[in-house]
């Protein structure tokens, strides 16, 4: 079960008045209100105007090189930094932009709850390892680390300050509240932290169309103080980092494997900050979109679709031994009867009066079925989502990978 039981407190400590050294100036500005953001397909970042692509919206990275640039100037690409052997966390300030107002849900329910960088950097405590009264890397801080490498990665992009969403408070009280009831505490005698964090940062001037709907560039993190040892001596912290795109219709989230760190493990924010920077870096964004255009090229005939959720709500009991040879699917009985309910009720991926649907659909019923996920396996069954989605587009094809799913 996700539920922890907590029978120990971890040491902490509390969150005062923050180091300049360790804080960004953060500016708020609005979208709706001030500043008028345009939206650029990435062909228009990626391309200069004397050349075309066909069929697409955007430019393969790796052809960033290729595109020559005047000699002995100091130009930047527009969407990437160039990399760099030595990478420093700049804690200059950033201009940040509101959210939209008209956002139809989060990018993830579940138990979670919304939560600001304010509330998370003045009201909330810190975990530290006991045994050596070292602190981990806050709540905050990761995210004000990713915020410096967004920065860093897209210079001349507009930024929005964080989505957050929080699970599984962590109460306690200060030493001079101990004899006193719940009833009869002060705010300031009250404590808390959160185990569990997830956040996406957008990047809303760089968009891409696939079937109609557009998709925004994306940067998030998960972190699970559940997985640390906070009952030992400061070691190796664990992050989940992704870069992908988020679906402005449903704010479905859509990861691929080049775009995520299931498992990041650093010792400082400076490690974080390098290895975020990496991922980015490496990150294909068209090729990514690419393969999500092309999911809207094969449909599954309303008996495939049936024979699809059977399949896969049989996957779940089969024995070791079978399960082993047939490709993983991250998602229980919950998230497919919320993909059977959405295949007829959802207004946006629901199947075509014939009862066929394409596969850009099929994929979508899933990432939406995952919102229902705990925070700590969010990220990763989005990643299935895509993989099992390719894998069907396969078996549609003739590979036989995926065709137990489809039989």
């Amino acid at each position: 079960m996700d539920t922890q039981n907590f029978n120990k407190t971890p040491n902490i400590i509390k969150v005062g008045s923050k180091s300049t050294e360790a804080s960004i100036g953060l500016q708020l500005r609005s979208v709706n209100n001030t500043i008028s953001i345009e939206k650029k397909p990435l062909r228009g970042i990626f391309l200069h105007n004397n050349e075309s692509f066909k069929d697409t919206e955007v430019f393969y990275p790796s052809r960033i090189n290729e595109v020559p640039k005047p000699e002995l100037t100091n130009e930047v690409q527009a969407f990437l930094m160039p990399d760099s052997k030595v990478q420093t966390i700049s804690h200059s300030p950033l201009v940040l932009y509101k959210n939209g107002n008209n956002q139809s849900s989060p990018f993830i329910i579940a138990n979670t709850s919304e939560a600001t960088l304010h509330h998370l950097q003045n009201d909330c405590i810190i975990p530290v390892f006991s045994k050596d009264n070292e602190k981990t890397i806050a709540h905050q801080e990761f995210i004000e680390v990713i915020l410096n490498a967004v920065q860093k990665v897209f210079p001349h992009q507009s930024i929005t300050e964080p989505e957050i969403r929080v699970s599984h408070q962590i109460k306690g009280r200060t030493p001079s509240a101990i004899h006193k009831p719940v009833k009869e505490l002060f705010e300031h005698e009250k404590t808390i932290y959160y185990e569990r964090m997830a956040f996406i940062i957008k990047v809303p001037s760089i968009t891409g169309i696939v079937n109609g709907n557009e998709l925004s560039l994306c940067i998030g993190g998960i972190r699970s103080y559940n997985l640390e040892n906070l009952y030992n001596k400061k070691s190796l912290e664990k992050f989940k980092f992704f870069i992908g795109f988020q679906n402005q219709i449903c704010m479905n989230m859509c990861i691929s494997t080049d775009g995520f760190l299931e498992d990041m493990r650093v010792g400082s924010s400076q490690d974080l900050y390098t290895k975020a920077l990496e991922t980015m870096q490496s990150y294909n964004a068209e090729l990514h979109l690419m393969e999500m255009k092309e999911f809207t090229q094969d449909f599954l005939s309303e008996h495939q679709f049936a024979q699809l959720i059977g399949r896969s709500r049989l996957y779940q009991h089969l024995p070791k031994s079978e399960k082993q040879n047939i490709p993983l699917l991250n998602f229980n009985d919950s998230h497919i009867n919320t993909v059977a309910k959405d295949y007829y009720e959802d207004k946006n991926f629901c199947r075509q009066e014939d009862g066929k649907v394409n596969l850009w659909d099929v994929y979508n019923l899933f990432t939406q079925a995952n919102k229902s996920s705990y925070i700590d396996t969010f990220l990763d069954r989005n990643l299935n989502a895509f993989e099992f989605s390719k894998g069907v587009q396969k078996a549609l094809n003739g590979s036989s990978d995926y065709h137990w799913f489809l039989s």
